[in-house]
């Protein structure tokens, strides 16, 4: 097979959502608006790209230091691919396509009588579906950069979809604005790294880092550091960490609620994703480590704090939830900060990441199904529109309490297995102050989600309250999202190996930068 066919077949799922998103607008613009089929296409063009993507995922025709656009002379490979499809990439493949054709079952009643333009919204989530794979493939800065930037002004677009609703574009102006800032900071780190290293590949970075005869590396406060802290503020803007994520709240307020949910999972996955491809592989230099481990320390240990203490007065549940997502956010990076562990199961500090973010998907998007539920019959996101719950639509409280007892880290769930897992890796290298703070921010996350469950078992519902009916796309993303959550806790074991296996593939990739031919 040749070099391009092979890219070709690598690139498969990201071409289908391309090709299924091109059909889709085509289709809505002869339709002329009208329901023609678009769900239809939309959930086949994700079935089929993850199909590819289970296809490909047992092995792969490209290793660590080739790809797509890899740069080959004489027969001899002198610049990794800009994208490289391992099993790191079909794992987080695995999480977008899933969350996003999760989110778009639950969230096809609420948009039906919202919007005219539903062919356009499935399209941009396709869209968006397809730049979080690049992200999670990215093997070169500028391919991050992009990747980033297109998911941004798809995710854009979708928070402020519903053009009649002064919310959701004010929503959608303040996201536009926060990353534009963070996306001009983020760009100037990049420029300060190609400067120091010479070059955008992530893996000519990471030899170029471990060179004892780089000055400008040598010169941490000069030059690295400085980019870290900048691309840090692209990447953190992404993933909601503190001090990135004043437009969280405001975005998860007003945006359509399905967008709401993406918002939660989808683009804080691939941030990520992003950010553990370059740490754990580019920036894992002896020189270069200790330094950002004490960052993303400092930074984790942030966000668990704020997200936490700032949902406590929230009377909104999409803003209560964007809080809640933001120490989510800084759970994931306890795991980050724990490099150089080993866990249950054999699990790197890298392995216990995703396997979090695998837990956290299953439950957030469940949990925001129930939530699209509620907002979609009544019309109201704030914490009262929960009264009474228990007796208009059983299913949907006692499902609450099963995700918010999980995001706590309750056992036998999926919470409990992703933070025990981050929370040994932090013990295990000495961070047990982290893992300390992340049990006490999780005792204050217990009481915010308590106001919620006081409310829908405990409240009489309003004078007139009819009960709640579920549609079908709903209940089934609910009961899928139930099943997974209690799996994921009950029989770890796979879930274990599947993040061992992903983990994996970027720990090999950093332990062949050096191999790479230093004729480049």
């Amino acid at each position: 097979m040749s070099n391009l066919s092979a890219s070709l077949v690598q690139f498969s799922p990201e071409l289908i959502l391309v090709i299924g998103a091109a059909v889709l607008l085509t289709v809505d613009l002869v339709s002329n608006g009208r329901e023609a089929g678009q769900n239809a296409i939309g959930l086949g063009t994700i079935l089929l790209a993850l199909v590819a993507t289970f296809w490909l995922w047992p092995g792969g025709l490209f290793t660590a230091d080739g790809g797509l656009f890899a740069t080959y002379i004489d027969g001899a490979l002198v610049r990794p691919g800009a994208f490289v499809s391992d099993g790191f990439t079909h794992f987080f493949r695995m999480i977008s396509l899933v969350s996003t054709g999760l989110v778009w079952v639950s969230g096809v009643t609420f948009m039906r009588g919202r919007t005219p333009f539903r062919g356009e919204f499935g399209a941009f989530l396709l869209f968006c579906a397809t730049a979080m794979n690049l992200m999670a493939g990215a093997n070169d800065l500028i391919l991050v950069l992009v990747a980033i930037e297109f998911l941004s002004i798809t995710s854009y677009v979708l928070t402020g979809f519903l053009r009649e609703n002064a919310r959701s574009n004010e929503a959608g102006l303040k996201y536009f604005l926060y990353g534009s800032i963070t996306s001009a900071a983020m760009i100037f780190g990049l420029t300060y790294l190609f400067g120091a290293t010479g070059t955008t590949s992530l893996p000519l970075i990471a030899e170029a880092v471990r060179s004892p005869d780089n000055l400008l590396i040598k010169d941490l406060s000069g030059v690295i550091i400085p980019s870290l802290l900048l691309v840090l503020a692209g990447l953190g803007f992404k993933i909601a960490l503190v001090p990135f994520h004043q437009w969280a709240p405001d975005a998860y307020e007003g945006a359509p609620t399905p967008v709401t949910s993406f918002l939660s999972v989808g683009p804080k996955a691939a941030g990520m994703a992003v950010l553990l491809r370059m740490f754990f592989s580019a920036f894992d230099a002896p020189l270069l480590t200790p330094h950002w481990i004490g960052l993303i320390g400092l930074l984790a240990g942030a966000t668990m704090i704020l997200g936490n203490l700032a949902a406590l007065g929230q009377t909104d549940i999409k803003r209560l939830m964007a809080y809640s997502s933001i120490a989510q956010a800084g759970y994931m990076l306890v795991g980050v900060a724990s490099f150089g562990a080993t866990t249950m199961g054999n699990l790197t500090a890298l392995g216990t990441v995703v396997l979090y973010i695998l837990a956290y998907i299953f439950t957030n998007i469940g949990l925001f199904a129930c939530i699209i539920a509620v907002d979609h019959a009544t019309g109201d996101s704030r914490v009262d529109a929960y009264d009474g719950l228990m007796r208009r639509a059983p299913l949907l409280a006692v499902a609450m309490v099963v995700f918010f007892l999980s995001l706590v880290g309750v056992p036998p769930l999926a919470g409990f297995i992703g933070k025990f897992a981050v929370f040994s890796a932090a013990v295990t290298t000495n961070h047990t102050t982290l893992a300390v703070l992340g049990v006490l921010t999780g005792v204050i996350a217990a009481v915010y989600y308590f106001r919620v469950v006081r409310a829908m078992f405990f409240r009489p519902a309003p004078d007139g309250a009819a009960p709640i009916r579920i549609s079908p796309s709903a209940s089934f993303v609910i009961w899928a999202c139930l099943a997974m959550t209690i799996l994921i806790g009950v029989l770890p074991g796979t879930f274990v190996r599947v993040a061992r296996d992903a983990a994996a593939a970027v720990h090999a990739t950093g332990a062949d930068a050096a191999a790479v031919d230093a004729g480049h």
